[in-house]
């Protein structure tokens, strides 16, 4: 198993801490260092600038908007990054909701796993440098009614394929993601709760033929390091509270769904109505010590070890760290103490 960093959003306030943090995560061998973007920062900026200043390390977008951007475009910025950085990029694809796709791209959250499936086809098609020619029911290269004309891709990409991640939470993107992608970006997987997620991720790939082993199962987990497991789970809180309560609106919210399908349903009413409330601190304390715990690493090294085996058992191939901690030497520190975890697990690569 391999450990990725996850730097979050970018003009947070830390940015120089990250830029750090990712600097650390290139000395200490991690595999792949990933960005976000929201309705802020975007995500392929900030690895440019993170691969400009790192030698080994993969860049990843955990995601790049699919509403954000043509396929096209997205094609033309994975192949600029992947050339830039000497074939170090990772492409990961995600769908947003209807809020941010609706309210701050003006692009309809309609039929997301169709949209999702063409837009990986045309992707796919122009980083093969094939003249793109596209009949979908969302997407039409060229035009068939104006004086455009299939073309090619000229920038050539370091590698033949770059690999491409699609960001899944319910079981039909799920499905989807095991189909087509070749990663998976998981939030708030739980080894003792990823059962029905995986079964789907399964179908995708049984349907479409695909080895299980080929597929990079990425979680991203928060990491605080400390004895006390209950004082480590409080810096996780908002991070929580955030996403299962004001992620989406009351009645459309992925994450809230997860936590419900985890068996947490009450508390993730509690915790939407409180966000949504504005009670924020409200919120974070309604958030189980249990949900936290099944989808954080929290506490010593050998308990974060022992939690780094149950994700390996259960198929994780990469852990993803979004280290909770107060200052950049905390940090550095939570890095090197997951190093140390994964080396006691014998999980090393």
């Amino acid at each position: 198993m391999k450990l990725g960093l996850n730097l979050g959003y970018w003009g947070a306030g830390n940015d120089a801490r990250n830029l750090a943090l990712a600097l650390e995560a290139d000395r200490l061998g991690f595999s792949v260092v990933w960005a976000a973007e929201a309705y802020g920062s975007d995500s392929p900026t900030v690895l440019a600038w993170v691969g400009a200043l790192t030698e080994r390390v993969d860049l990843g977008a955990a995601v790049m908007q699919i509403p954000a951007r043509t396929p096209a475009m997205t094609a033309m910025t994975a192949a600029t990054l992947d050339t830039l950085s000497g074939g170090r990029f990772r492409l990961g694809l995600g769908v947003s909701g209807p809020q941010v796709s609706e309210g701050w791209h003006g692009v309809r959250f309609d039929k997301p796993l169709g949209r999702t499936r063409e837009y990986v086809d045309i992707v796919r098609s122009a980083l093969r440098r094939e003249r793109v020619r596209y009949d979908g029911k969302h997407y039409q290269l060229p035009l068939p009614d104006g004086p455009g004309k299939a073309l090619a891709l000229t920038v050539h990409p370091v590698r033949a394929e770059i690999p491409l991640y699609l960001a899944a939470v319910g079981p039909k993107n799920l499905e989807l993601t095991g189909e087509i992608a070749d990663g998976w970006l998981a939030i708030f997987y739980s080894p003792e709760h990823s059962g029905e997620s995986l079964t789907s991720l399964r179908a995708g790939q049984e349907r479409a033929g695909r080895r299980q082993a080929a597929m990079d199962i990425a979680v991203t987990m928060p990491i605080v390091v400390g004895d006390d497991v209950a004082a480590a789970a409080d810096p996780v809180r908002g991070y929580c509270a955030l996403y299962v309560g004001g992620m989406g609106s009351r009645e459309q919210n992925f994450y809230n769904a997860l936590a419900v399908r985890m068996g947490f349903e009450q508390a993730a009413a509690e915790i939407q109505h409180r966000y949504l409330s504005r009670d924020y601190a409200g919120a974070a304390a309604a958030v189980p010590q249990e949900f936290i715990d099944a989808t954080s690493l929290l506490g010593p090294v050998e308990r974060i070890a022992d939690r780094m085996q149950a994700l390996a058992d259960s198929g994780v191939t990469t852990v993803s760290l979004a280290p909770y901690a107060g200052t950049l030497e905390e940090g550095v520190e939570t890095m090197r103490g997951a190093v140390a975890a994964l080396e006691r697990a014998g999980l090393a690569e």
